[in-house]
């Protein structure tokens, strides 16, 4: 009964911090409202240089990771640690190639000047000054989302493999699956917001 009432608290605590992660990008959601009514033609000049078939992939990647990871969870509330393990790796894998994309996203803008308070944007209308601050902001801060969540799977996958996590005791891994559909969560937010916007 004990250990019932410790996976429910575990589950709770993990809901609430869910909350607060929601919090901190509902907020950045909202700023990037307010100055999208203030400069509506700056933002969308802006939009339209980010990359969309990179965004593209990277959401179809961030996709396929969040059903990896609630097969994981199926996989090993059934006993298949083998099975499990792999698709954690391929949750793991999906989270590096999401990461590479985003370098070379990045890379690419910054080759360009394009980087919060560079000459360039400092020379060009505020609004896209503004669009490029919050897109490194809001890209960079989900970026370490990532790979906190991908390192976090990899540490439970390292209990799966030593059995520690198993399925009669899966919790760790079900916790760690709701901060990742969390990430891939946000990023279905941040991918129309920035680089399909009109």
């Amino acid at each position: 009964m004990s250990h019932l009432k410790d996976d429910s608290g575990a589950k709770l605590g993990m809901w609430l911090f869910l909350f607060t992660e929601l919090l901190l990008f509902g907020g950045l959601f909202l700023l990037y409202s307010a100055y999208l009514s203030r400069y509506p033609h700056e933002f969308s000049a802006a939009g339209r240089q980010l990359n969309v078939v990179f965004g593209t992939i990277n959401t179809v990647v961030l996709l396929t990771s969040s059903l990896l990871v609630a097969m994981a969870v199926t996989a090993v509330q059934r006993g298949e640690r083998r099975r499990t393990l792999w698709l954690l790796g391929g949750t793991i894998l999906c989270a590096a190639i999401f990461m590479a994309i985003k370098y070379v996203e990045w890379s690419t803008k910054i080759l360009h000047g394009i980087y919060p308070n560079s000459p360039h944007l400092a020379a060009g209308p505020p609004g896209e000054s503004v669009f490029f601050s919050l897109y490194f902001m809001s890209t960079g801060i989900h970026g370490l989302h990532v790979l906190i969540g991908a390192t976090l799977l990899a540490w439970v996958g390292s209990k799966v493999k030593r059995g520690a996590v198993h399925g009669g005791d899966y919790i760790l891994l079900e916790n760690s699956a709701l901060y990742w559909h969390l990430v891939d969560l946000i990023w279905i937010f941040i991918f129309p917001l920035y680089y399909l916007i009109l």
